[in-house]
C-alpha cells in the first residue's frame, strides 16, 4: 500500500505492507486524514514528545529513528474484520475512530507507531469497539475533523465552566478553534478569542467567538480589566498555543480565582511559576484528548450542524502534497486545517 512515511524528520512516499487486523480489530481503507498541530511539532520533536510521555508513566512503544506513518484525524471505509469482532460495522461503512489500537502487545497510538500505520497510509487497522459509523451522509472530509474538534469538547468538559463565566481562548489555531466551537455548541459565552494573527481571528469569528482581540494591540490583562469579572462571575481561560512560556503568560495576567485550562501541548521543556498561581488561588487544569463519549458526541455535533467544520477546512491535498501542506500550515493567515485525501487514489 502507498503511504507517507516519516523518518528522521523527512517525509517520503513509500510502498508499505498492508496491515492485517487482529482480534477485536477492523481493517479500513483510508479516505481522508487531517494534519494535526501536534504532527507539525512532533515531526521535528518526536523524541521530546515520547520522552515526556515516558516521564508521565504513559510511554508509547515507538522508535522515532524507524519509519512512522503519521495521521490520527481520519475517516475510512470498513474493509474487513479480525477475529472476535461484532460485525455491526459492515464492509463499506464509513467510520471514524479513536486512534488507539489494543491487542496482545498492549495499546498503541495510531499515527505514532512503528507497527500500526496512521491515516497517511491507504490502509489502517483500528480497534472495532472505538469506531463509530458516520451518520447523516456526512462526507469523509468533514468526518475526519471529528478528532480535532473532540479535543475541544474534552477541554470544555475539563473546565466545567461555571454559570455566568467570561471565557477567553488564547490562541486561535486549530486547538483554540475547536475549543471555541465546543463552547458555542453548548451555548457557553461570552467567548473572547485572542491571537496575533488576523487570519486566525477571522476563523474564530466564523466559529462564533463573541469578541476577537488583536494580541499585538491589547494584552490579556487589558482585556480582563474591561470585563465584569468577580467572585460570582469567574474568568475561564483556555491556553491553546502550546509553546513554552505561554501558560505562564496566561497565569501572570488572569484575574484571581480564575480557571485556567492548558490545552496546548508543549513538546519542549517548560515550567510554571507556582507562586503566582498560588497567590491568585487559580484552578489550573490540563486537558488531553477525549473520552469515547465526547468523541461520538462531537461526530454528531458536526453531522447535525452544531459545529460547522467547513469553517476551518482550508485545503485538501493528495498524499504527495503532505510536505507542502506542513509548510502551508505554518501560515495562520490562510490555513486552519488541511486534510489529506486518498479518495482520488
Amino acid at each position: 500500500m502507498r503511504a507517507v512515511v516519516l523518518q528522521n524528520g523527512a517525509f517520503r512516499i513509500d510502498d508499505k505492507p498492508e496491515p492485517v487486523p487482529g482480534a477485536g480489530q477492523i481493517l479500513v481503507a483510508t479516505k481522508t486524514c487531517g494534519i494535526c498541530g501536534t504532527d507539525l511539532h512532533a515531526r521535528h520533536h518526536l523524541d521530546s514528545f515520547l520522552e515526556g510521555l515516558s516521564r508521565s508513566g504513559d510511554p508509547l512503544p515507538v522508535d522515532p529513528a524507524q519509519d512512522v506513518i503519521f495521521g490520527h484525524e481520519f475517516c475510512g471505509e470498513v474493509l474487513d474484520h479480525g477475529p472476535d469482532t461484532d460485525p455491526r460495522l459492515k464492509p463499506g461503512t464509513l467510520v471514524v475512530a479513536l486512534p488507539y489500537v489494543t491487542g496482545q502487545h498492549g495499546a498503541e497510538y495510531v499515527g505514532y507507531s512503528n507497527r500500526f500505520p496512521g491515516g497517511f497510509a491507504e490502509r489502517m487497522v483500528l480497534t472495532e469497539k472505538l469506531a463509530f459509523a458516520v451518520p447523516n451522509g456526512l462526507s469523509a472530509t468533514r468526518a475526519a475533523l471529528t478528532e480535532p474538534f473532540a479535543v475541544g469538547a474534552h477541554a470544555v468538559a475539563r473546565a466545567d465552566v461555571p454559570a455566568g463565566a467570561i471565557v477567553m481562548v488564547v490562541g486561535c489555531g486549530p486547538i483554540g478553534l475547536a475549543v471555541i466551537a465546543a463552547l458555542k455548541a453548548r451555548g457557553i459565552g461570552p467567548v473572547i478569542g485572542i491571537d496575533y494573527s488576523p487570519g486566525r481571528r477571522r476563523f474564530a469569528e466564523a466559529l462564533g467567538a463573541d469578541d476577537v482581540v488583536d494580541a499585538a494591540r491589547e494584552t490579556q490583562a487589558e482585556v480582563w480589566a474591561r470585563q465584569p469579572v468577580s467572585r460570582s462571575r469567574r474568568a475561564v481561560v483556555f491556553e491553546c498555543v502550546g509553546r513554552p512560556g505561554v501558560a505562564q503568560n496566561v497565569i501572570d495576567q488572569v484575574p484571581k480565582q480564575a480557571i485556567v485550562v492548558v490545552v496546548g501541548n508543549v513538546l519542549e521543556p517548560s515550567s510554571i511559576d507556582q507562586v503566582i498561581a498560588f497567590n491568585k488561588e487559580l484552578d489550573v487544569r490540563f486537558s488531553m484528548n477525549y473520552s469515547p463519549a465526547e468523541f461520538r458526541q462531537t461526530l454528531h455535533d458536526i453531522a447535525e450542524g452544531r459545529i460547522d467544520a467547513d469553517k476551518v477546512l482550508t485545503g485538501v491535498v493528495a498524499p504527495e502534497g503532505v510536505e507542502q501542506a506542513f509548510a502551508d500550515l505554518a501560515d495562520g493567515e490562510t490555513h486552519a486545517k488541511i486534510v489529506v485525501s486518498f479518495e482520488g487514489a
